[in-house]
């Protein structure tokens, strides 16, 4: 039987779990200052393939087709800011 633990609360009393990983973060933060895939891929030492991945992960995570969409609702969530 598993131990229920309360989630983690930010300072205002709000849940500090963001719904991206470390990395997918890293990416969408580079993706919304208008890198490319390849400039991406490069400055985090990580191949196209997998930067396109994370792009797709969270594009599912979030329900959404398309970058742009994504970038938005990231915004609407406050997972990102401009």
């Amino acid at each position: 039987m598993s131990k229920y633990k309360p989630p983690n609360l930010g300072s205002e009393g709000t849940m500090s779990k963001s719904i991206l990983t470390k990395r997918e973060k890293q990416v969408f933060d580079l993706l919304v200052l208008n890198n490319t895939t390849q400039q991406i891929a490069s400055k985090l030492s990580i191949s196209e393939k997998t930067v396109r991945n994370h792009i797709s992960n969270v594009m599912q995570k979030l329900g959404v087709k398309g970058r742009a969409a994504a970038v938005v609702e990231l915004l609407k969530l406050k997972e990102l800011s401009l």
